[in-house]
């Protein structure tokens, strides 16, 4: 039976198991859209591509398969760029479909014409265009495998207007088949060995492609063997904080004491961490190419095993297959390391109390606390970019896989997209955004999705007047030279109720808690505007101080 290229693309994504898409839409992919009504396939429509290429960056990143944004040509693809990026650096599986000119038009710079393949090969691990329909299966059943396999990462596909308007014979869609790297049994031999003669271990879990199982059997593992563990930057759900192996987070704004553990660590088991620039301390924690520590370097891309640092025991698998693995290994009676162990998770909970005095009559310490106290543990935390992140990254203490939702990218605008996403995935979790004045106002208008899909989330803008992560970097370098870094904000607690939300003004720490249960009572979609004093730029320095060099 002959259908259109538009009903091919969705029977292919029903093939592979897609349940939803995000979108702008756009009259270049119309035929699509028309598919996907009678689909099953639920469709959150964005207010702007970049929440909407974001919003499929937080499914792949929860759910471990790719997520699918659709978009139009053009300004449309362009604004999903910003999506694309934190896809490809924090190795999460997406699928771009950008509606593309007509075959007939190409090269005469036709309206919004870019040649994609040329503009988003940094962005992505493949970029395809499908210019016969009757290839569609084929290209879509690709761009699964490629974004899932190795290390994951986005694919975009373009779909010629007129191509999806073809009625051809086609084969059926099927699903990708995953594919699984596996230690072999050598080189957990080897492991083991190089374990009983470490006196100074460490383990620093990062990267994607974890499960539930794959976290609770390295927390097993760490326990069995009383390893200190920790976590590179913004995948901090993979270990719960409160057990008494975990040792903190490597990224920036490490504990000190952490960074000093990590250098002289005679053994460092990097398992799913590419160890890239913001976890290594900008390139400091280990030397390149040949690290000073012994290294085991797990992985499931081979292309990323060497690619930076040389490592002593190479292995080439994900998570999952790596952690079901070490089950083999016998621990020792009693491990020389284990008082060091005990003495990092004490640094830890030292490290990650919040401070009790700030500037301001808003003190976010003890914010910290409360929401420590009173939010559950499976509650999913999103934010973006900003100096405000480093109350949620330091001070809250992750406990259970899947609750952390943030671009190791450095993205701002992500943190309510994601929040937005995830709220949709789960329904019956809390999810809380954390978001800086700034960040807010990147993505702010998918407060309006989360209207439409009455999803309740609770947004927390951090509203210090300022981009405060460049002041406190410009009053350092260049002191008492304001340029470009002031705001003039709007009232976001009003804001939130112009939307039909629920809006709150938080400006004295008692105000807090209050406005956070009204906002979790009201059932509908929230944001608490906390105004903090800008000299509160990082938990434990002023601007001042940072201004005067003190």
């Amino acid at each position: 039976m002959k259908r259109t290229g538009g009903a091919l693309i969705v029977e292919a994504l029903k093939a592979n198991g897609v349940e939803r898409v995000s979108c702008v839409p756009g009259e270049s992919y119309l035929a699509v859209l028309d598919a996907l009504k009678d689909s099953g396939i639920e469709t959150l429509v964005c207010r702007q591509e970049g929440g909407a290429a974001m919003m499929a960056d937080t499914w792949g990143r929860l759910t471990g398969k790719p997520g699918i944004c659709m978009v139009t040509r053009g300004p449309g693809a362009t604004n999903a760029s910003a999506g694309l990026h934190v896809a490809k650096q924090d190795s999460i599986p997406m699928i771009l479909f950008i509606g593309q000119i007509g075959r007939d038009m190409k090269e005469r710079e036709a309206f919004q014409e870019v040649e994609y393949r040329r503009a988003f090969t940094e962005f992505a691990k493949w970029v395809g265009e499908i210019d016969d329909a009757r290839r569609i299966p084929e290209f879509v059943t690709r761009a699964f495998a490629v974004a899932t396999s190795g290390r994951p990462g986005p694919v975009v596909l373009t779909l010629p207007e007129d191509m999806l308007l073809d009625e051809v014979d086609a084969p059926q869609a099927k699903a990708y088949t995953p594919v699984e790297a596996h230690p072999g049994p050598s080189q957990i031999a080897a492991l083991g060995e190089m374990l009983k003669t470490a006196k100074r271990p460490m383990v620093v879990l990062g990267g994607t492609r974890w499960s539930e199982a794959s976290v609770a059997g390295i927390q097993a593992f760490a326990e069995k063997f009383k390893l200190p563990v920790g976590c590179s930057f913004r995948r901090q759900m993979l270990f719960d904080h409160l057990h008494p192996s975990y040792a903190g987070d490597v990224g920036i704004g490490i504990n000190p004491a952490l960074a000093k553990e990590v250098k002289e660590a005679d053994l460092l088991i990097l398992l799913g961490s590419r160890f890239s620039e913001m976890p290594s301390s900008s390139y400091t924690l280990m030397d390149i190419p040949c690290p000073a520590q012994k290294l085991v370097h797990v992985h499931p891309d081979p292309s990323e095993l060497g690619r930076v640092y040389r490592a002593d025991l190479a292995i080439c698998a994900a998570p999952d297959e790596f952690v079901s693995a070490l089950a083999s290994l016998d621990a020792p009676t009693a491990p020389v390391w284990a008082d060091r162990t005990e003495a990092m998770h004490a640094a830890y909970l030292a490290w990650s109390t919040p401070p009790k005095s700030s500037p301001g009559p808003v003190q976010m310490g003890e914010i910290m606390e409360w929401i420590e106290d009173n939010t559950a543990k499976d509650t999913i935390f999103t934010n973006g970019a900003g100096n405000y992140a480093t109350w949620l990254h330091r001070f809250h203490r992750f406990q259970a896989f899947n609750t952390q939702a943030a671009p190791t990218s450095g993205s701002m605008g992500y943190g309510l997209p994601a929040a937005v996403a995830a709220k949709q995935l789960f329904p019956e979790r809390e999810v809380v955004c954390f978001a800086g004045d700034g960040c807010f106002m990147m993505h702010g208008q998918e407060f309006a999705t989360a209207m439409r899909y009455n999803l309740p989330i609770i947004t927390l803008v951090i509203n210090n007047g300022i981009y405060g992560t460049i002041r406190m970097h410009q009053e350092r370098e260049y002191p008492g030279r304001v340029s470009a870094t002031d705001l003039t904000n709007p009232d976001f607690a009003a804001l939130a109720r112009a939307y039909g939300g629920h809006g709150e003004t938080v400006e004295k720490t008692e105000d807090f808690a209050p406005a956070f249960l009204r906002a979790r009572a009201s059932g509908k979609p929230a944001i608490i505007e906390i105004k903090l004093d800008p000299e509160a730029i990082t938990p434990t320095r002023t601007l001042t101080q940072i201004r005067n060099r003190a």
